[in-house]
């Protein structure tokens, strides 16, 4: 180990990372040395993420010249037309984030490959547009997204406009490897933008993005915005100029931005754990909320791909949608602008059913992938055509994407969908909670909860175990259908078997007689399994919807602890 110390210290450009591994030195940190050295920063589908630091296993200057390295060799040997095509480069409001560019620009550009850099901080979903709209080879974005502060990371969109998927990121982790035993080659920035490799993306790039969402014909309901309000947060990130303005465009002008959150702030100062999905991270959004007695409260993720909503309630309190309650409005919503026999719209297999159930009704299409928007959006891509237009995919985490404009999960086209939504509703007299339960009494309480259980170091695969010993019942309900996404089947009670067109992973899902529904997901990187369920209640037609759903949270108490219990 100590001789590829020396190597590393030899390579990297950055001076305060060669001074914090010579520290480690000095100080004879061999656990420390040991965790940085033991292997490198894993490449995969979402790119790099990791902790900023000297050494291979963590974020640095000269990992990311590897990995930028490793991406040109890469797309030099797939895309004949990458020297005409090039990289759309954009990054977040972490302090290392533009350095990080920047480096990534030299080397692309030293391989031939010519870069659009942003010049200043640029929310993801703008580095996602960018890909088509100026029909780039690929993107990158650095950003950790909603990580901690110490997180860094490397993100990386193919020449479809969405994240790369297999066999595109082994490619990459191949090449990157090579670049990491090569010597490296680096363009200066002035020589880049002078011999015409470099092209600044101003301002202008950021008014096409801005321009193409005010000319959808999905954000263009304009039902009497004056009707609601709303209380914004960027999270310190950098989505605060741009949902502004969006949401001005869209003529909402009662918005009330978190002042001390607006501004990008890479060390998250009055957050501690810059997601919206985190217990207090809503905090401040909420009270400024409350303070204008607003309609909605809403936030992005720092690089503005998620949407976290909380809506007013009856008595004037402020509680949180979900992530599956915000794409089941959406979904229902945009269904009704279109014709929905000509829509395409889909989800996860770990989010809810309830919008398969919608578009069923509605007669419209529906897919459904693997966790993950790089799935929901290249699969996407598969199935439209003509006669079956992509209109809305969502994950349960946040994530959802309004339209083709941006194959990824966008937070600032679906912050104007579901304002727009939320108008609309107003205009009727009705509430976000209204429509709810209107589609609640139609198609069933869906409520969905997720839990991960630890398991001890060295415990065999519980996927393995299921397997080979599958469950007949799952809390006293009668196991009616198995999806093994491993063995890509469908096993039914009956006897009867099918194939599932899914990529093989190691996910296991039970349907239950009564409707509900277990995902048991493995992680393939911690002694542990996260687990998925839903249970689906129906409301009876006298009854209050609080009824139905003491219900459902009742019966979802008893499936985790039953479940729980039968894993052991």
């Amino acid at each position: 180990m100590t001789s590829e110390i020396h190597r590393w210290l030899r390579r990297d450009p950055d001076p305060e990372t060669r001074s914090e591994l010579q520290r480690l030195l000095e100080c004879n940190d061999q656990k420390e040395l040991e965790q940085r050295f033991s292997g490198r920063l894993a490449f995969g589908t979402a790119g790099l993420r990791g902790v900023v630091g000297a050494g291979p296993n963590r974020m640095n200057r000269l990992v990311i010249q590897e990995t930028a390295t490793g991406l040109a060799q890469y797309l030099l040997a797939q895309q004949v037309n990458a020297h005409s095509r090039g990289v759309v480069i954009g990054y977040d409001g972490r302090p290392d984030s533009r350095q990080f560019a920047e480096d990534t620009a030299a080397v692309l550009t030293a391989h031939g490959i010519p870069v659009y850099l942003t010049v200043r901080v640029a929310p993801t979903p703008l580095v996602a547009f960018g890909v088509r709209h100026l029909n780039a080879a690929a993107g990158v974005v650095v950003t950790a997204s909603h990580n901690p502060p110490q997180y860094n990371g490397f993100k990386v969109y193919w020449g479809n406009g969405a994240q790369i998927i297999p066999p595109h990121d082994k490619g990459i982790a191949s090449q990157i490897d090579a670049a990491a035993r090569s010597e490296l080659s680096m363009m200066a920035l002035d020589l880049a933008q002078e011999s015409g490799l470099l092209t600044m993306l101003d301002s202008t790039f950021y008014q096409d993005y801005r321009q193409a969402l005010g000319r959808s014909p999905l954000l263009s309901n304009h039902t009497t915005p004056e009707a609601i309000s709303l209380a914004y947060t960027a999270m310190h990130g950098v989505g605060a100029e741009m949902a502004e303005a969006l949401l001005k465009d869209a003529g909402f002008h009662q918005v009330y931005s978190v002042a001390a959150q607006r501004e990008p702030d890479g060390r998250f100062p009055t957050v501690h754990f810059p997601n919206p999905e985190e217990p207090g991270a809503m905090d401040l959004v909420i009270a400024e909320a409350a303070k204008y007695q607003a309609t909605l409260a809403v936030a992005n993720d720092p690089d503005a791909d998620r949407l976290a909503v909380a809506a007013r309630t009856e008595d004037g309190h402020y509680q949180m949608l979900t992530g599956d309650q915000v794409g089941v409005l959406l979904g229902h919503y945009l269904l009704s602008r279109t014709t929905p026999s000509q829509s395409l719209v889909g989800t996860t297999v770990v989010s809810s059913s309830l919008l398969q159930r919608i578009a069923h009704s509605a007669g419209a299409h529906y897919y459904q992938t693997l966790t993950g928007f790089k799935w929901l959006t290249n699969v996407a891509m598969e199935k439209q055509s003509d006669e079956r237009r992509f209109l809305f995919a969502y994950e349960e985490a946040l994530g959802y994407t309004v339209g083709n404009l941006v194959w990824d999960k966008d937070g600032l086209s679906a912050l104007v969908a579901f304002a727009q939504l939320t108008a609309e509703l107003a205009s009727k007299g009705l509430t976000l909670w209204d429509r709810l339960e209107s589609l609640y009494r139609q198609h069933g309480l869906h409520l969905n909860a997720q839990h991960s259980i630890a398991l001890s170091p060295g415990a065999p695969a519980i996927g393995d175990a299921l397997r080979a010993a599958p469950p007949q019942q799952i809390a006293g309900e009668p196991i009616t259908a198995t999806t093994d996404l491993k063995r890509a089947t469908i096993q039914y009670s009956d006897g009867r078997q099918e194939a599932v067109n899914l990529p093989g992973s190691d996910v296991l899902i039970y349907q239950l007689a009564s409707g509900d529904r277990v995902v048991v997901r493995p992680s393939g990187t911690e002694p542990k399994i996260k687990c998925y369920y839903e249970v689906v209640e129906t409301v009876q037609e006298q009854e209050s919807l609080e009824q139905a759903q003491q219900r459902a949270t009742a019966r979802m108490s008893e499936l985790i602890a039953a479940h729980q219990s039968s894993l052991g």
